[in-house]
């Protein structure tokens, strides 16, 4: 890596690594709207440290950014790293592809750097007995795969498909589904994604490692409006109960109060209170940002119903939303921990 980037200022004074993950991490929080307190809380360091650190006048150890990374969803390669450039057009020749492992589940880019993510090309090399995991996967858009060799099983909803070379499946990706390798010998898939959410990470679901379920201590939030239930509507909802998980076990609950329509509908000229802040518009994203601020120690939301615009804007604000159709808290926040939730995003409004 090239820790001499040249100094924002007009002198020619090179950056000290200090101050390159310093100036990172600020822009990091930023962009996820975290307030310095909100970062100690998430990250359990210190305020000062954090402060010190963005200043560049800290030099954090790598246990300090492993925790920073895990707060802010990031490999510890993000703090030293610049925005990579958005491309039109992406050239990638065979011998140089961008590759990562997940265990032993081999991903190829195709597209990276692609601008804004429209389409997600990827070549997937799967050993036998491997796949996507236990549970089934939703997310935004549709979903293209194409058996290069060996063998893949998916299964879309209650739907299962075998794939052998040259067959081909393609679905809308909120419908839930999985996929593995059954066969003996390893595969190889092409697998494009058609994210309808541009925010969407590369990958999505598919690569992403379960920090959340690997994630012993966190919380979680849940709308509610008696704290025994899940709230069907995100905006209606007075309260959040929120749940500190330790261990894998819930340890503790609070009923922290939540903004909601009616709140802001004195700052509105309709008298339609059910529409205020359903849309994706920087105004309704404001009063997410608003709305957010009570869990912003959070790692997730849980919810049975919301708007798109509250949907991203959580995950703009580094908080993982799910709507479940599970109502029973301690129900749904249990399948959240053992990552066996699926998140229904064909009920968003």
């Amino acid at each position: 890596m090239d820790f001499n980037a040249a100094s924002p200022s007009n002198n020619s004074t090179p950056l000290s690594v200090d101050d390159i993950v310093g100036k990172r991490l600020k822009d990091l929080r930023a962009k996820r709207f975290l307030s310095l307190r909100a970062l100690a809380e998430r990250s359990g360091l210190n305020i000062n440290t954090l402060s010190l650190i963005e200043n560049g006048k800290s030099s954090p150890s790598v246990s300090t950014l492993q925790q920073l990374a895990l707060a802010l969803d990031v490999p510890i390669a993000a703090f030293f790293e610049s925005e990579p450039i958005q491309n039109a057009i992406v050239f990638t020749q065979f011998n140089e592809r961008p590759t990562q492992f997940f265990g032993t589940t081999k991903m190829q880019n195709l597209g990276k750097d692609l601008v804004k993510n429209a389409v997600q090309p990827f070549i997937v090399t799967l050993q036998p007995g491997k796949g996507s995991g236990e549970r089934m996967i939703v997310h935004t858009g549709f979903e293209f795969v194409y058996c290069l060799c060996g063998s893949v099983h998916y299964q879309v909803d209650e739907r299962a498909f075998s794939l052998q070379p040259g067959d081909s499946l393609v679905f809308e990706a909120h419908i839930p589904h999985c996929w593995e390798n059954r066969g003996d010998n390893p595969c190889q898939i092409l697998l494009v994604l058609y994210p309808a959410d541009e925010r969407e990470k590369p990958g999505g679901e598919h690569f992403s490692i379960e920090v959340l379920k690997k994630e012993l201590n966190m919380k979680v939030a849940v709308i509610t409006d008696d704290g025994k239930t899940i709230s069907q509507h995100f905006g209606r909802a007075p309260y959040y109960l929120v749940l500190s998980i330790e261990e894998g076990k819930i340890t503790g609950r609070e009923m922290r109060p939540k903004l909601g329509h009616n709140q802001f509908h004195d700052q509105e000229n309709t008298g339609d209170t059910h529409n205020t802040g359903h849309g994706t518009d920087s105004a309704s994203h404001d009063k997410h940002v608003n709305m957010a601020q009570a869990i912003s120690d959070c790692k997730a939301l849980l919810c049975g119903g919301m708007g798109m615009g509250a949907y991203e804007s959580m995950r703009r604000l580094s908080i993982q939303p799910v709507v479940t159709d599970i109502q029973d808290i301690d129900e749904a926040v249990q399948a959240f921990i053992d990552g066996k939730l699926i998140d229904h995003t064909e009920l968003l409004h």
